[in-house]
């Protein structure tokens, strides 16, 4: 029997399947982020994460700041890739890694959203939108699907259904998410660069 010859497209097309059949779970993960981005926006944070936020914004302001336009390029292309990989990777422990990452960085945009729009009004939010047209499709995809690799541990067939649903996870992430990732990153640092 012939090995089925490599098709770029075929390969392409089968991943963007994946993620039409995973979308039940992708929704829910946009659910939870939005929520929870609603309420960081607009309920005032406890203290102590206020203050634990804010430190890690001052800290993150401190680290970049003579960065070079590659610099940045480069900076948040890492910074997103493993956050997308371990988010999808760390899905198989029940799903928890994902779920609890959607609610921490939909907060988390929440929380900064509205320290922006304190600081400098509404129009603001409408500036900040091009950074996250492609990063956040490919941060959705990622968690919905290292949501539904923690559903290995529900079917009979947990092996096979492991190494069926990581291969397919871990193509999408290679095809979909990782040029997502990249224009995300060409974008974002170019917008940043030079508007500071």
């Amino acid at each position: 029997m012939k090995n089925k010859k490599f098709s770029l497209r075929e390969e392409y097309k089968s991943s963007w399947s994946y993620v039409s059949e995973s979308k039940k779970f992708i929704y829910f993960v946009i659910f939870l982020f939005l929520f929870f981005a609603i309420i960081g926006f607009f309920l005032p944070a406890p203290d102590f994460l206020s203050k634990y936020i804010l430190n890690y914004l001052k800290d993150l302001i401190e680290q970049t700041k003579n960065f070079s336009h590659f610099d940045w390029i480069g900076f948040i292309f890492f910074n997103n890739l493993q956050s997308s990989f371990f988010s999808m990777v760390f899905g198989v422990i029940f799903g928890i890694f994902p779920f609890f990452g959607a609610i921490f960085n939909g907060y988390l945009l929440g929380f900064v959203g509205s320290i922006s729009v304190t600081e400098g009004g509404f129009f603001v939010l409408w500036r900040i939108l091009p950074h996250g047209i492609f990063e956040l499709p490919a941060i959705f995809i990622s968690l919905g699907l290292g949501l539904r690799l923690g559903t290995f541990v529900f079917q009979k067939k947990k092996e096979k259904s492991f190494k069926k649903l990581f291969l397919n996870s871990f193509k999408v992430f290679f095809y979909i998410i990782l040029p997502l990732l990249i224009t995300a990153a060409i974008i974002e640092g170019t917008l940043i660069f030079f508007a500071g």
